[in-house]
């Protein structure tokens, strides 16, 4: 087996940990991993990303259902906007977007190009909610679920818009939008949002599935290694300062973004 696959498979189990050490975040280091150690056209990892988070998420979502801490009429309300416009993103959305952009002075912004770079903001916000933390009190355990249908419903058609066209989990979006907009605790914030992130994740994949050449073999393994990492990560999380890792891995992130900024544009 090639070296530069062996650490593309490496590089699956540390997503794997990240997501298993923080609950989040990790999924978003997939693209640029298929992409620039695999070698895969962006717009195919982006499907192949959705189909390696949907399935991680799903396995860590496991755990906190069996703690009873997924609320499943928020992840409903949340979920039926978003899994609608995952799809047709995936389905309508992406395959119209021209393979020539636009003209940046001497620079040609093809479809690739646009979609790395919209990668790379979306990475940037991440980058920026992990290092700066929630920043608010958590809402007690025992408070009640109180909804806001509106906005939980516009949200979910923001969410499931970015992640088709980036093919990333939006966690780091969801998870607020529970805690705010639907009076979460943190913790069945956390579950309800792996859940959410697994059904849409899978069902925007299906939106690929005729649109697109699927390497199953590659896309398994990677998949199945993401999910041994994620085991990893959970039982180091014991062991390791949460707040501290999560800045850490966002400083991590920022310079992720920066570097396909500078790849893609200069």
């Amino acid at each position: 087996m090639d070296v530069i696959v062996l650490v593309g498979y490496a590089a699956a189990v540390i997503i794997g940990v990240s997501l298993g050490l923080i609950g989040g975040g990790g999924s978003i280091l997939t693209v640029p991993v298929l992409v620039y150690i695999l070698g895969i056209d962006p717009v195919l990892a982006t499907a192949y990303s959705l189909f390696v988070v949907g399935s991680t998420s799903l396995v860590g979502s496991f755990t906190y259902m069996k703690k009873e801490l997924v609320d499943y009429k928020t992840a409903l309300v949340f979920a039926i906007p978003s899994f609608i416009a995952v799809f047709l993103t995936r389905k309508f959305l992406v395959p119209a977007i021209p393979e020539h952009m636009f003209d940046l002075g001497s620079l040609e912004v093809t479809k690739n190009i646009g979609i790395m770079v919209f990668f790379a903001i979306i990475m940037f916000a991440a980058s920026v909610s992990m290092i700066q933390g929630n920043g608010k009190k958590d809402v007690k355990e025992d408070s009640k679920v109180k909804f806001n249908i509106p906005l939980i419903a516009i949200e979910g058609l923001v969410v499931g818009t970015i992640t088709g066209i980036v093919g990333a989990g939006g966690g780091f979006l969801i998870i607020p939008a529970l805690v705010l907009l639907a009076k979460l605790p943190m913790k069945k914030a956390v579950g309800t949002s792996l859940l959410i992130i697994a059904a849409k994740s899978l069902i925007g994949f299906l939106g690929d599935v005729s649109n697109q050449v699927i390497d199953w073999k590659m896309l398994l393994i990677f998949t199945g290694l993401s999910i041994v990492g994620i085991f990893i990560g959970s039982s180091l999380s014991k062991k390791i300062n949460e707040k501290v890792l999560k800045k850490g891995f966002g400083w991590f992130v920022l310079v992720m973004a920066l570097y396909i900024i500078s790849k893609e544009l200069f």
